[in-house]
C-alpha cells in the first residue's frame, strides 16, 4: 500500500511468549514494524503511569527516527500520547475510541468511584475524553448508538462527519458455513454426545463482567421446558465447574450442559453443532458503544441469534438482517415469548443472515474504511 506502519503494543508476559512468533510473522508479512513493550499490572494506578511514561518515551524515539504522517490510537490510554503529538507536533490524530472506556471501568466494577482516588481518575479521563473528541482529526466509534450519544453532547468541533462507525470486524472467510467440514462436525458431535435430533443452543466466549451467565441459564431453563432433547453448548475457556454449579442451583439437568474449550480455527465447527446461538450482555450505559465480535462471527455461519436489546447496534443489526430474536427484559414471561419464535428462527435463511454479516462486519470493508480515513487526514 506504500504506507509504513509502526505498531506499539503492551504485552502480558505469558501471552507474549505464546503468541509472539505468530504476531511477528503477520507483522513481517504486511511490513509492519512491531514494537512490543511489557505491560505492568501492579501496583494499580502507579503501574499504568509507569507504562504511559514508557509509551511516551518510545513514541518520541520513533518520531525522531521517522516522520509520522498520522498517529492512530486505540482507546484512551494511548490517546493521551496521541493528543500530545497533535497539540505539540501537529501530527494528525485518529481517536479509535472502541467504547466509553472510563464508564466501562466503573460499570465493570474495576474502578470503585466511592474510593476518592478512583473518583479523581474517572473525572480525569472524562475530561480527557472530551479533549480527544475535540482535538482528533477523525473519531472511530464501534456503533451508531454510541455515535448518536456523542453527538447529543453538542461539543464544539465534533459533528456527524467527524465520527465514522466501524464495528468490530469478523473474519468471514473463517466463519463461513460453506467451508465447514461435515466429517469434522460429525466426529465432534459424537465425542460430545450430541445426537442428530438434539436441539442445541450455544454460547461463545468468556463469561463474567459483561456476559450474563445466570440470565442465559434462566433462559435455557425455559427453553428446555418447552422443547425436547435440548442441549446447551458453551464454547469457552472458562472453568466448567462455574457453569455447571450455576446450572445445578437452578435445577437444570447438568447432563445437558456441555462446556468445551476450542482453538480459534475450530470455533466454526463447534458453533455448527448448534441450531441457535445466544448471548446476553449487561445493558448498561457504556455498552451503547459496544460491538460484540461474536455477533459477526455467528452471523457469518448463518446461525440465528437470541440476544438482549440496549447493547450497541446489536438489536438493530438483528432486525435489519432478519437474524434472530430480541429479549427485551430478563423475565420468564419474556423468555417464553421468545421461545415461541424458535420454530421460525430455525427456518431463517442462512444466506440472508450471512449477507447481514457481510454488510456490517466484513473485515475487507473495515480495512477499506480505515484506509480511507488515513487518506482523509494526511
Amino acid at each position: 500500500s506504500g504506507v509504513e506502519y509502526h505498531l506499539i503494543s503492551f504485552e502480558k508476559t505469558s501471552a507474549y511468549e505464546s503468541g509472539k512468533n505468530t504476531i511477528q510473522d503477520i507483522c513481517d508479512k504486511y511490513h509492519i514494524n512491531w514494537v512490543p513493550l511489557s505491560y505492568t499490572k501492579n501496583p494499580p494506578v502507579i503501574s499504568t503511569l509507569f507504562d504511559i511514561r514508557k509509551l511516551r518515551k518510545k513514541v518520541l524515539e520513533l518520531c525522531n527516527a521517522h516522520e509520522f504522517d498520522l498517529v492512530h490510537c486505540r482507546s484512551y490510554i494511548s490517546s493521551l500520547i496521541g493528543l500530545e503529538l497533535k497539540q505539540d507536533l501537529q501530527i494528525p490524530f485518529l481517536f479509535d475510541m472502541r467504547g466509553f472506556w472510563a464508564d466501562e471501568r466503573v460499570e465493570g466494577g474495576i474502578w470503585n468511584i466511592n474510593n476518592p482516588l478512583y473518583k479523581i481518575i474517572f473525572n480525569y479521563f472524562k475530561k480527557k475524553e472530551k479533549a480527544f473528541f475535540q482535538n482528533a482529526d477523525k473519531i472511530v466509534c464501534l456503533t451508531e448508538n454510541g455515535k448518536q450519544e456523542i453527538l447529543s453532547w453538542n461539543m464544539e468541533n465534533v459533528d456527524d462527519s467527524k465520527i465514522i462507525v466501524i464495528p468490530c470486524c469478523a473474519d468471514l472467510s473463517l466463519f463461513d458455513y460453506h467451508r465447514i467440514d461435515q466429517n469434522k462436525t460429525n466426529a465432534l458431535a459424537e465425542s460430545l454426545k450430541i445426537d442428530n435430533n438434539d436441539l442445541v443452543i450455544s454460547y461463545l466466549g468468556a463469561i463474567g463482567t459483561w456476559y450474563m451467565l445466570e440470565e442465559m441459564l434462566d433462559f435455557y431453563k425455559v427453553f428446555a421446558q418447552k422443547f425436547n432433547n435440548t442441549k446447551f453448548l458453551f464454547i469457552t475457556a472458562e472453568a466448567k465447574e462455574t457453569i455447571l454449579s450455576s446450572a445445578e442451583q437452578k435445577g437444570i439437568n447438568t447432563e445437558n450442559i456441555i462446556v468445551k474449550k476450542s482453538k480459534r480455527e475450530d470455533v466454526p465447527v463447534h458453533l455448527s453443532l448448534s441450531q441457535i446461538c445466544i448471548f446476553f450482555i449487561k445493558p448498561v450505559y457504556s455498552k451503547k458503544a459496544s460491538s460484540p465480535t461474536k455477533q459477526g462471527e455467528i452471523m457469518g455461519l448463518g446461525l440465528p441469534i437470541i440476544c438482549n436489546h440496549n447493547v450497541g447496534d446489536t438489536d438493530m443489526i438483528i432486525e435489519d438482517s432478519s437474524a434472530g430474536a430480541i429479549v427485551t427484559e430478563f423475565s420468564v414471561q419474556n423468555y417464553q415469548q421468545v421461545c415461541e419464535k424458535v420454530p421460525e428462527l430455525l427456518k431463517l435463511d442462512k444466506n440472508k443472515i450471512r449477507a447481514g454479516a457481510e454488510k456490517f462486519y466484513s473485515l475487507d470493508r473495515g480495512v477499506e474504511k480505515y484506509f480511507s480515513i488515513y487518506k482523509m487526514i494526511t
